[in-house]
């Protein structure tokens, strides 16, 4: 059974105390960062309404107990119609 945050944040991984970090070797590194891009264009592309999270850091990718991401915190997240493109020049999310 797959549920959101059973790991923690990506975060964590990353950045954590090193007591409490869990090494992520390439091919797992690699699989998270495969996994949130393919969330991010399922999400742009393919979700009605379009959706542009605008705030994808590593405190809002959330892992599961196999390490597969999940996108969280979509309090930026901004949704597109077919019509509105979803270009712009404003800056949004967090330093």
């Amino acid at each position: 059974m797959s549920y959101f945050g059973a790991n923690k944040y990506l975060k964590s991984f990353i950045s954590g105390s090193k007591g409490k970090r869990v090494p992520l070797d390439w091919p797992k590194r690699a699989a998270i960062c495969m996994g949130t891009a393919s969330g991010l264009a399922f999400l742009h592309d393919d979700a009605e309404p379009n959706i542009v999270h605008r705030d994808i850091k590593a405190s809002n990718i959330l892992l599961d107990e196999s390490f597969n991401p999940k996108i969280g915190d979509f309090g930026l997240a901004k949704l597109f119609p077919d019509n509105v493109t979803h270009i712009s020049t404003r800056v949004a999310g967090t330093v």
